[in-house]
């Protein structure tokens, strides 16, 4: 297990998984829910990105106040870092996605998303609204609004700019569109087949204090959310600390606040409130015909409630139930059928789930399903339905005895991700299905349905499909199901490299979901590329088996190009071919995360000298750098403590270190003397990005030099070669303007300045309508050998094969002359 690996595995050693499918029924989340069935009311927060969310204060809203409350990120943090592994882009959107549920389940808040994609930095809201598609993103938020139907709407960032990102400002003006918007018939009305107009009371602005920036006054409508909630035994400052330490992704544990804490607001749209945040809007059952004498049955009943036998109160659940069901408020009759409904359930001692037999199912194959039931209270209770299977006059659920059911079910369509079934573009997912839109996750992922006769009348639920095995060491852990591909097919590589026209092996990693499966797997190459064999067939591959496939692949001429091969699998005689790869992500404070990327990789081809050949590598907060020098043919050894303390450092012709490891390994401050030791005796030291805050030690370089939060977001920025003698930009590579062709999602970030004038700067870019900056590339002779620091987002470059990308990296591996 690499470094990386074992700090995820490290994080948190129990098994998080996915939280058990029944809801709780303890005693405290009885009592919780007993209050929020006599409140009707709804706050939905907006913000930009995973993180940026106000945790104490949507604890506080949903379990303080008991107002149903939502969070809209507007992305999935598709565009930030990874401090605790290698994936970025989409597959950091899916962890940090599965953070954000975490982290409602501990405060209380439901979570919706929008389509837009999480690019990286912005500037200024105009870039990031071009990116995002203005109009089908504010549609998004139109969405979310009419379904969510919040009475008040808060947004974490105002619309002039003081939360510094672009993205920021962008989520504030979306949100304030969208409040007239959403209730406008005009707007969007394709929308109105499935759901209502909506006119929410207000807009606010959640004002803040970060850093050296302060936006709360004394004169401001503020809040106190650090009170005490004896239920559940924590302040609100408490339950904040334990859902954002959720976003381990992003490093933001955090330490629990305790005591009096306020939030402060102002009213953008609206009436401002004087009182309480929902001033105006009734929240009790008198905001709906004939609710008042639902909210007087439900205080009766609280007020008899025995908590030692909650059975007991069933019977007048039920006649409540029939009277909720009535309510001409659909939207609220809706809400509040669902929870009471579950809260009968936890009343009457109810307990059911259902699991598959096994984690993983081809398409189409039946899913082995075994449902449990139990009533811990008594045997008043009737299952009437499961899974498709009828009892008639129902099956009595004796007291407290265990009930298995055996079932099945078809696997009907494969559990990609609904917003990655479709190739989309830089600023958004393509999203086919209007009602998909804001669900933090698949609506149609697998689920079981039950009936149960409660006091004479039936009463339906759901429960997600589940696979539940025991770990020895940690107990029972619940993961998705996953419906797969008959056959999947990854390529050894994601990008293959050619600087000559040499042949290539290409080895494609086969794995069957099915039995007895057979077929043929083939690669579909760009034009005048030549593929041996055509095809490899295979036979009577069982479920679980994997095997490779060796294809020899080679380019068409010496033109410099880049260009995609896919793999194309058919299995059975089916007319279907499948080019679907399968990738897992595992970590231990979330579910099992399984995708069906396209099973392609980048072709590039170019003109590409190398220099040097052993490589030596730190680890940072994890990177994809290590796997694309190997591809062009470097011997890279990741480098350990001790072999860098006691070890030969002078056999390596560079040392590369992972980007933000100034930031995430405390041990490069003793290990840094050792390393400009190295450069001293003739070394190539080669330091990749770093965040300008928490860094281990300011000595990086042989010389002083600043790390500061500046950055290129543009990754068509001119740029303007400073320097072009220098040796980095003419061995064993001449560089030009064409190699900064093709870059992706930014130039670079975090930027040295104040560097000592030992150092030289190669290269200067910047931002439309921004000055220069000159700190994205330094190196300086020190000794014998050379140091470079680097913000060039080369941890992105690389992976996405970006040609000029490679051709500059490899001149900064190339180990130095020195002049005698």
């Amino acid at each position: 297990m690499n470094r990386i690996r074992l700090i995820a595995a490290l994080l948190l050693f129990t098994q998080f998984a996915i939280a058990q499918t029944a809801p709780p029924t303890d005693i405290a989340t009885i009592e919780q829910n007993f209050k929020k069935l006599n409140v009707l009311g709804s706050v939905l927060y907006v913000a930009a990105h995973p993180d940026d969310e106000n945790t104490r204060l949507l604890a506080y809203l949903a379990q303080e106040k008991h107002y149903r409350t939502g969070y809209l990120s507007i992305t999935r943090g598709d565009g930030g870092q990874n401090l605790i592994g290698n994936e970025q882009s989409e597959l950091l959107g899916l962890i940090r996605t599965q953070e954000l549920l975490a982290a409602r389940k501990v405060d209380g808040a439901e979570q919706f998303f929008t389509r837009a994609v999480d690019f990286g930095f912005s500037k200024g809201p105009k870039e990031t609204l071009d990116f995002w598609n203005e109009e089908k993103v504010l549609g998004d938020v139109v969405w979310v609004i009419r379904k969510f139907r919040p009475d008040v709407i808060i947004c974490r960032f105002p619309t002039t700019g003081e939360g510094g990102h672009g993205n920021h400002t962008a989520s504030a003006m979306l949100a304030e569109e969208a409040f007239a918007a959403a209730a406008d018939p005009k707007r969007f009305p394709e929308q109105l087949q499935y759901v209502q107009t909506w006119q929410a009371k207000r807009l606010m602005w959640n004002t803040f204090n970060f850093g050296t920036t302060n936006t709360t006054a004394p004169d401001q409508f503020k809040v106190n959310v650090g009170v005490y909630n004896p239920i559940l035994g924590k302040g609100y400052g408490e339950l904040a600390a334990e859902s954002r330490s959720n976003h381990k992704t992003q490093g933001f544990g955090s330490s629990r606040q305790r005591g009096n804490a306020y939030e402060y607001f102002k009213t953008i749209l609206g009436d401002a409130p004087k009182e309480e945040l929902m001033d105006g809007v009734n929240t009790t059952w008198d905001r709906v015909k004939n609710g008042s004498e639902i909210g007087l049955d439900i205080a009766g009943i609280q007020k008899n409630f025995d908590l030692e036998h909650p059975d007991k109160s069933v019977p007048a659940l039920v006649k409540l139930l029939d009277k909720v069901e009535k309510v001409n408020d659909t939207y609220w009759r809706t809400q509040k059928t669902k929870e009471l409904s579950e809260f009968i359930a936890a009343c009457a001692g109810l307990w059911f789930e259902s699991y598959a037999a096994e984690e993983a199912y081809a398409l189409h194959d039946s899913i082995e399903v075994r449902s449990q039931v139990i009533d811990r209270y008594n045997d008043k209770v009737k299952l009437t339905t499961v899974d498709g299977i009828h009892f008639d006059g129902g099956k009595v659920i004796s007291t407290n005895e265990l009930q298995t059911f055996n079932s099945k079910v078809r696997a009907t369509k494969i559990t990609q991700p609904y917003w990655l079934e479709e190739p989309h573009g830089i600023g958004s997912y393509i999203i086919k299905n209007q009602q998909f839109v804001g669900s933090p996750e698949n609506p149609d992922l697998p689920k079981i349905e039950y009936e149960f006769m409660i006091e004479g009348k039936p009463i339906r639920f759901e429960r997600q499909l589940v696979y539940k095995y025991l770990n020895p060491a940690v107990g029972e852990i619940y993961q998705p199901v996953e419906v797969t591909p008959p056959v999947t097919a990854n390529m050894r590589n994601q990008v293959y490299i050619f600087n000559s026209q040499q042949p290539q092996t290409v080895q494609v990693k086969l794995k069957s979901f099915k039995n007895v499966a057979a077929g043929n797997v083939r690669l579909n190459a760009p034009v005048g590329w030549k593929v041996s064999p055509e095809s490899a067939t295979f036979t009577k591959k069982n479920k679980g088996d994997e095997w490779e496939e060796d294809f020899t692949l080679t380019p068409a001429g010496t033109q410099s190009q880049t260009a995609a091969l896919e793999a194309q699998v058919t299995v059975d005689n089916d007319q279907t071919a499948y080019n679907y790869g399968i990738l897992s992500i595992k970590y231990n404070h979330i579910p099992n995360i399984t995708l069906f990327p396209p099973a392609q990789a980048r072709l590039v081809q170019l003109d590409l000298k190398i220099a040097g050949k052993k490589i030596g590598y730190i680890d940072g907060a994890g990177d994809l750098v290590q796997d694309a020098l190997r591809q062009v043919g470097y011997d890279v050894h990741p480098l350990t403590e001790n072999e860098i303390l006691n070890g030969d450092l002078s056999v390596y012709d560079a040392i590369v270190v992972g980007v933000r490891a100034y930031n995430v390994n405390p041990r490069l401050a003793i290990e840094q003397p050792k390393l400009l030791e190295y450069v001293k005796n003739g070394g190539n030291l080669l330091v990749q990005y770093n965040n300008s805050q928490g860094l281990v030690t300011r000595q990086i370089g042989p010389y002083p030099f600043k790390v500061v939060n500046e950055r290129v977001t543009d990754e068509n920025a001119k740029i303007t070669i400073a320097d072009p003698n220098n040796p980095v930009l003419n061995y064993p590579n001449k560089i030009g303007q064409a190699d900064f062709d093709g870059w992706v999602q930014e130039r670079g970030l975090y930027f040295t300045k104040d560097a000592d004038p030992q150092y030289q700067k190669v290269l200067q870019m910047a931002d439309p309508g921004e000055a220069p900056k000159d700190g994205s590339l330094i190196t300086t002779q020190y000794g014998k050998g050379r140091f470079v620091y680097t913000s060039l987002s080369f941890f992105r470059q690389l992976p996405a094969g970006v040609p000029g990308a490679y051709r500059l990296f490899i001149n900064l591996l190339n180990k130095p002359k020195v002049n005698p």
